[in-house]
C-alpha cells in the first residue's frame, strides 16, 4: 500500500484545502498510488481534462462531452480521480459509470477503490466523518455511509435501477464494433432510452461522455446532433480550423478553454506520443480509424474508395424486416433476390499459409441479371490448403449453376487449380495486373452506381463493407480481391487489359 510521510495536522490541511482547490494537483498527489511504479509524465491536455471535470462539478458545466485519442489518461482522470476528489468534499455524491464492457467499468472502480482505501486519502479527506459501508462494498458498487455511492456497469448491463448526481459514460462502443450499424444503434438506443435520464435531480444533475471518436454515427456524433454539450476536443495532430473552444454555462456565455496550440500539426502529447509513435498509429490503423481514433474526426469512416452508402443490399421475398430495429436506413437500399439470373459464378481470393497473422481464404458466389450483380454468399475466413480444397469444393457442390470458377493465379491458387482442374470443369485461372488498388478502382464505379447488392442479412455484411472501407490502407484485402476479379470480369476485358488477364486451364 502506497505511504506519504507522516504530516502534522497543520500542514495537512492546508495540502487538503491547496488539493481541494485544484483537482489537477489533486489527482498528480493520487497518482502514486494507483500507479505506484510509473513515473508520472504530465501535460497541458490533463489541466484542461481536469479543469473541464471541476467546472462539472462546480456546475458551470452540466453536459461535457470529451473526445480523446487512446492512451491519454482520460479513463484515469475522470473515472478514478474525478468521484475520489468529489467524495473528500460532498461524499454524499452518487456517480454511475458505464463502459462498453463491464471489465473496464470495473477495472476503474477497483483502482478507485483502492485510492478510498488509502491512508493518504482517509488521512487527508476523511478524518473519521465517513466510511465505505461493509455490506455495501463490492467492485462493481460500494456505497458510503453518508449514502453515496459509486456504480460500474456497462452498455449491456444492468445499471438502470440506480439514479445519480453523475452518469459517466467511458468508451461506449468497442473499437472493433465502428463499423457494425446494429451495434452502434444498440449504443444510442441504451443511452436514450436507458441511460441519459437516470440522473437523481434532473436539475442539478451532470452527465459526462469521454470517448475516442470512431464513426459519424458514434455517441459523440449523436449527442452534438441533439446540441447542449460542451465539448472539448482533443486531436493528436492540431488543425487549426478545428480548435478546440468550450464555454461555462454563464448568462453571457464567457470562453471558458481554447486548445494553447498554435501551429497546425502540433502533437498534443510529444513526451509520451511522438511524431515516429502518431506516424506509427497512422500506418497501424489506416485512412479510417486514424482521422477518428486520433484526429477526433471520423470523416473518413464513409470511406474512400468504397462508400459505405453505396451499397445495396437483397433479401429474400419470405423475410419480413418489419421487427427489425436495427435496418435504419438500410431497408430503402434493399431490394427482394430476383427469381432468375443471367449467369452465375465463383471469385476465390486463395491465402498463402494457415496462421494467426495469414490473410484470410475469401471465396464468393455472384449472379448477374442485366447491370445488376448480386453476392450470394461468401466462405471468408483463415484455412489452409486442405480445408481451402474442401471448402472450394462444397461451394461447388451447392451452387451447381456457377459454371465459372474464378480462382487468383497467386499464393495457393495455382496449387488449387492444379489440384481440381481434372476434377472440376470452368475452373479460370485470374492472372491480375495492375496492382490491388488499379483494379478496385475500376470496379468501384459499379459499386457507386448501386449495381453491387450484398445479403442483408449476412453475419460477415459490415465486415465487408468495412475491409471495403478500409481499402486499400487495411489490414486485409481478399474480400475485395475475390469481388474485384468478379467484376472485372463481367465488365469484359476491351480496355481493361492492362488491369486482369484470364485464360482457362
Amino acid at each position: 500500500m502506497y505511504a506519504l510521510p507522516a504530516l502534522p495536522d497543520i500542514e495537512l490541511e492546508e495540502e487538503r484545502r491547496r488539493l481541494i482547490r485544484s483537482f489537477p494537483a489533486y489527482s498528480r498527489a493520487a497518482w502514486p498510488i494507483v500507479e505506484p511504479g510509473t513515473p508520472l509524465v504530465w501535460n497541458w491536455h490533463l489541466d484542461a481534462i481536469g479543469e473541464h471535470l471541476q467546472a462539472v462539478y462546480r456546475g458551470e458545466i452540466r453536459q461535457l462531452l470529451m473526445t480523446v485519442p487512446p492512451g491519454h489518461q482520460k479513463s484515469l482522470q475522470t473515472c478514478v480521480f474525478w468521484p475520489t476528489w468529489i467524495w473528500a468534499q460532498k461524499p454524499e455524491w452518487r456517480g454511475v459509470f458505464s463502459s462498453y464492457a463491464s471489465q473496464l467499468a470495473i477495472r476503474d472502480s477497483v483502482k478507485c477503490r483502492l485510492i478510498l482505501e488509502s491512508d493518504w486519502y482517509k488521512r487527508r479527506f476523511v478524518r473519521g466523518k465517513w466510511e465505505l459501508s461493509g455490506d455495501q462494498n463490492v467492485k462493481a458498487y460500494y456505497q458510503n455511509t453518508r449514502m453515496g455511492f459509486r456504480l460500474a456497469t456497462s452498455v449491456d448491463g444492468a445499471g438502470t435501477g440506480h439514479r445519480g448526481s453523475a452518469i459517466v459514460v467511458d468508451d461506449p462502443l468497442k473499437a472493433g464494433d465502428a463499423h457494425s450499424k446494429a451495434a452502434r444503434d444498440e449504443v444510442l438506443r441504451w443511452w436514450d432510452q436507458e441511460m441519459a435520464n437516470r440522473l437523481s435531480d434532473p436539475r442539478t444533475g451532470v452527465r459526462v461522455v469521454i470517448m475516442q471518436r470512431l464513426h459519424s454515427e458514434d455517441l459523440a456524433g449523436h449527442i452534438l446532433d441533439q446540441g447542449g454539450w460542451e465539448h472539448l476536443c482533443l486531436p493528436s495532430r492540431f488543425e487549426p480550423k478545428r480548435r478546440s473552444v468550450t464555454y461555462g454555462q454563464h448568462p453571457e456565455r464567457a470562453k471558458f478553454w481554447e486548445d494553447p496550440r498554435k501551429v497546425e500539426g502540433e502533437l498534443l502529447f510529444p513526451e509520451m506520443f511522438s511524431a515516429e509513435v502518431i506516424a506509427a498509429e497512422e500506418r497501424r490503423l489506416g485512412s479510417v480509424g486514424f482521422p477518428g481514433q486520433h484526429q477526433q474526426r471520423p470523416t473518413a469512416s464513409e470511406g474512400g474508395m468504397f462508400k459505405a452508402s453505396w451499397w445495396r443490399f437483397w433479401r429474400h421475398a419470405w423475410e419480413d424486416d418489419v421487427d427489425d430495429p436495427y435496418l435504419g436506413d438500410l431497408r430503402s437500399r434493399t431490394i427482394v433476390l430476383p427469381d432468375k439470373f443471367d449467369e452465375f459464378s465463383l471469385s476465390w481470393d486463395c491465402a498463402f499459409k494457415d496462421t494467426k497473422d495469414s490473410d484470410f481464404v475469401a471465396g464468393g458466389v455472384w449472379a448477374k441479371k442485366g447491370a445488376e450483380r448480386f453476392l450470394l454468399d461468401l466462405d471468408w475466413r483463415r484455412m489452409d490448403f486442405p480445408e481451402t480444397l474442401r471448402a472450394f469444393q462444397a461451394q461447388v457442390t451447392k451452387w451447381p449453376k456457377a459454371t465459372a470458377k474464378l480462382v487468383e493465379d497467386k499464393a495457393n491458387g495455382p496449387a488449387v487449380i492444379a489440384t481440381l482442374k481434372s476434377k472440376i470443369h470452368g475452373i479460370i485461372s485470374v492472372n491480375p495486373q495492375g496492382g490491388k488498388a488499379a483494379r478496385a478502382a475500376a470496379t468501384s464505379p459499379q459499386v457507386e452506381a448501386g449495381n453491387v447488392y450484398l445479403p442483408l442479412h449476412a453475419p460477415w455484411r459490415d465486415r465487408y463493407i468495412g475491409e471495403h472501407k478500409d481499402f486499400p490502407l487495411g489490414a486485409h484485402d481478399d474480400a475485395v480481391d475475390q469481388q474485384s476479379q468478379q467484376l472485372l470480369r463481367w465488365l469484359g476485358t476491351g480496355n481493361l487489359d492492362f488491369l486482369t488477364t484470364m485464360g482457362k486451364r
